[in-house]
């Protein structure tokens, strides 16, 4: 794990460097307001959460950190952060019409074992966006976690007034895990399609922030690994959430 993490961390730095002298630092900072978290299938909390963020970015190179708050006691953790994610990512133009992004995430867990994942992508300029993104845990699970995603969105659909308008941003994924991911997450030791998510935001600026409401639909698709449900006994998901978010 050291090697992939030196080699990664290497060529993230080299093309940070590159890009130092043109670019000028971007700053953003969001923050969530969702009905539960669930996470690759997975119901980590079943009752609202608060999910702040704040993202540094030059050129091709971002990287920031992201946190779960329970905002009520289903965990026994009401008002405390159960989970921190920091993560670096560079994203180019692979060639014409393809991009591609790697990078690496770290996640967190206050008092519990944490966990690393390295992860690669490609995405296309086609209609709806598709994008396929590859994690690979590097530390607890070993294993390997595919996402493949379509999205579209919508400048305006309605408006609240002739200066603001209501866009639409829809998207839809499937994820699949290997033999020792859905070992690791679900006791099950066996390749599958894991779970399904489908989402749809309303964004408009409103002051200068971006506000988002929207509402999100997952589900899992394996029927071995709705048996055994990880974190809770339900395995459909139907929640409203809000995002504030600004650039600066």
């Amino acid at each position: 794990m050291k090697k992939q993490l030196m080699v990664i961390t290497l060529l993230l730095a080299i093309s940070y460097s590159a890009a130092l002298a043109e670019d000028r630092l971007g700053v953003e900072v969001a923050t969530s307001f969702y009905g539960k978290y669930i996470w690759r299938g997975q119901n980590i909390t079943d009752e609202p959460v608060f999910q702040p963020a704040v993202t540094l970015s030059r050129g091709p190179l971002s990287g920031g950190v992201w946190a779960n708050m329970d905002l009520t006691n289903v965990n026994d953790q009401s008002g405390e952060f159960i989970e921190y994610d920091y993560w670096l990512d560079y994203s180019a133009d692979l060639a014409e019409g393809v991009g591609f992004s790697l990078g690496t995430i770290h996640y967190y867990f206050p008092g519990l074992p944490s966990t690393t994942e390295l992860y690669w992508g490609l995405n296309f300029d086609l209609p709806l966006s598709p994008a396929l993104t590859v994690y690979h845990d590097v530390d607890q699970v070993n294993g390997t976690y595919v996402n493949f995603g379509l999205s579209h969105s919508i400048e305006r659909i309605a408006e609240l007034s002739p200066e603001v308008p209501i866009g639409l941003d829809l998207s839809a994924s499937l994820g699949w895990g290997s033999a020792s991911y859905n070992e690791g997450y679900w006791g099950i030791e066996d390749c599958k399609v894991n779970d399904m998510a489908l989402s749809a935001g309303l964004p408009m600026q409103i002051a200068g922030w971006t506000v988002t409401p929207g509402i999100n639909y997952i589900t899992l698709l394996s029927d071995a690994i709705r048996k055994t449900d990880a974190f809770n006994k339900s395995s459909d998901y139907l929640f409203a959430g809000i995002t504030l978010s600004m650039q600066f």
